[in-house]
């Protein structure tokens, strides 16, 4: 039987655990970080926490006789990434990269791209005075030394200290529509707009209102994948590479 080990915590993540939820000849395994009080549980076999580094998630793959580990953690779970490439290069473990595409500027957009949450930080008192924070309720620390610049934080949990200042939490789970974000804005008086490139039309409707608003976006790029991971973009294409085409297991549903 092959025995396929999710490392989830995304919608790609939990698409995927669905479409393959009840194959025969399947063992399906979705890990979660557990850093969510209450996630949203896939279908199948589920196990939360960490492995305990490359070392420790290698030895689950042999001790569970994994075929293959799918990389569908959050774009910007470095370390993870960093281990399943070490533990599947340890193991001989097949190993794919479920990414969906980041997004991509349109006429309107006045995007500033950075390479981190410190230099996002750096950019902002140059671009408003009311931004609003979509990045994660762990990098909210880089923020702290921001001055002149009330800052609106949005997180499914209330963020862990230490935090800046002069701060909003709200508290709220995505997707969010556009009359939401629209709403956020207005409410807020939303002058700058801070994200992650994390691609996908779920979390799109911030950066349109942003576009309608004429509001610039400083954007944190991903970090790149260590070398030689495949790369694969959406969940058909997953099961494609599995040998499991979407005729064989049913259409894979829009974001």
């Amino acid at each position: 039987m092959r025995h396929i080990l999710i490392l989830g915590g995304t919608t790609e993540g939990r698409r995927l655990a669905e479409e393959l939820a009840g194959l025969p000849g399947l063992r399906v395994t979705s890990s979660l970080a557990g850093r969510v009080s209450a996630p949203r549980l896939p279908p199948g076999e589920v196990r939360v926490g960490g492995f305990g580094g490359a070392a420790g998630l290698a030895d689950w793959l042999r001790e569970h006789r994994v075929t293959t580990l799918v990389d569908a953690t959050h774009p910007f779970a470095r370390v993870i990434s960093r281990n399943a490439a070490q533990a599947a290069a340890e193991t001989g473990v097949r190993l794919l990269a479920l990414r969906r595409p980041g997004w991509q500027p349109v006429p309107g957009d006045r995007w500033h791209l950075v390479d981190s949450l410190e230099q996002a930080a750096d950019a902002l008192p140059a671009l408003g005075r009311r931004a609003l924070l979509t990045t994660g309720r762990q990098g909210l620390a880089a923020f702290a030394r921001v001055e002149g610049v009330h800052l609106v934080a949005r997180s499914v949990e209330p963020p862990d200290p230490p935090l800046p200042a002069d701060l909003t939490v709200l508290l709220s789970r995505g997707p969010f529509q556009l009359q939401d974000e629209r709403a956020v804005f207005r409410e807020h008086r939303i002058d700058v707009l801070v994200t992650k490139d994390s691609g996908g039309a779920a979390t799109a409707p911030k950066l349109a209102v942003a576009r309608e608003l004429a509001v610039p976006v400083v954007i944190v790029r991903r970090p790149a994948l260590p070398d030689g991971v495949p790369i694969v973009p959406d969940v058909a294409g997953v099961l494609g590479e599995l040998g499991l085409g979407c005729d064989s297991v049913g259409p894979v549903g829009p974001e």
